[in-house]
């Protein structure tokens, strides 16, 4: 088997997908890489997380029963 990348400009990328699709399913194999373009992300207004907030993450549960063998307290956060 053979892999091919191509550069399709959107005018003709629908031709092209309907004529791959076409094809036996057991020769061909379509692998399609989405690329969005001009994509920035400005302001970013959020932190990442510290390692202590990674390392306490664990400790938090859904349930206020997962806090019994825990000592922290979480009124400070």
């Amino acid at each position: 088997m053979h892999s091919l990348r191509l550069n399709i400009e959107d005018s003709i990328f629908d031709k092209v997908i309907y004529f791959l699709q076409n094809l036996p399913k057991n020769d061909v194999e379509i692998v399609e890489n989405k690329i969005i373009e001009n994509v920035i992300i400005k302001n970013n207004d959020w932190d990442y997380w510290s390692e202590e907030e990674i390392d306490n993450i664990g400790k938090i549960g859904l349930m206020s029963n997962s806090f019994e063998d825990d000592d922290e307290d979480y009124s400070t956060w």
